[in-house]
């Protein structure tokens, strides 16, 4: 039987994950980059919330599109695969560490050791933020993978392009259904479960957290090398 992320989806949160993926919340929030639902009447009261240049909503949005453009790569890469195209491996693995720095070990780090436990907490979405868990674990996994296969070597052997080639269509299939959770659920649903204060001190957890790790200009150096990696494989230009 051919993979699919159904069979991951079955290893620990049963049904739920898929359940919620029918969410009726889909319906009032779509777009990659969706408003922020209006929250209790203190946010617009309260003459003390600081105004802040970005949100840790719309900073965990903009980190998406870090992973979006990384898809995108993956998606071509697997065309190329597809059709017995060659390319560096180079541009694989560079790609795949920008998922491992930037997404697994920064982005995903945010959401379970700050995002997720205020959901957690407040015993709202448990079960999707439990779903969510799980992807990030079979997401490093199937990272694991794909760096290992991004050789020559490894290129070379019809049956590792195989499986190189599965484990890039499940990443990519895991992580659509994985953002579309967070941006239509969990996201707009931050503001409804925690204090003004809190949303605050998320918002400057994050950005304290992203310029100790990748400096003052961190998002924006590797907007930069996502460019290359997409200007390598003739994607950049799409007009």
């Amino acid at each position: 039987m051919q993979k699919t992320f159904a069979t991951f989806s079955r290893m620990d949160a049963g049904e739920s994950l898929a359940i919620l993926a029918t969410r009726a919340a889909i319906s009032e929030s779509s777009g990659l980059f969706i408003r922020q639902i209006a929250g209790p009447n203190q946010w617009q009261e309260n003459s003390r919330e600081k105004v802040r240049e970005i949100s840790p909503v719309e900073n965990l949005m903009r980190e998406h599109s870090i992973l979006d453009s990384i898809l995108l790569i993956y998606q071509e890469i697997i065309a190329q695969l597809k059709t017995g195209k060659e390319f560096p491996p180079s541009l694989l693995s560079q790609g795949c560490s920008i998922i491992r720095r930037f997404i697994e070990d920064y982005h995903e780090k945010l959401e379970e050791d700050y995002l997720f436990p205020c959901f957690e907490k407040a015993d709202k979405f448990v079960d999707l933020v439990r779903g969510l868990r799980m992807q990030h674990r079979l997401g490093r996994h199937l990272t694991d993978n794909i760096l290992n296969m991004a050789t020559q070597t490894s290129l070379n052997d019809p049956e590792n392009r195989k499986k190189l080639l599965e484990s890039l269509q499940l990443f990519i299939q895991m992580y659509r259904s994985h953002k579309a959770n967070e941006e239509t659920v969990l996201f707009p649903a931050v503001r409804s479960i925690v204090s003004p204060q809190t949303f605050d001190e998320l918002g400057d957890t994050f950005e304290t957290k992203e310029r100790d790790l990748f400096g003052e200009n961190g998002f924006e150096n590797v907007v930069v090398r996502i460019a290359k990696l997409e200007k390598s494989l003739d994607i950049y230009d799409l007009s």
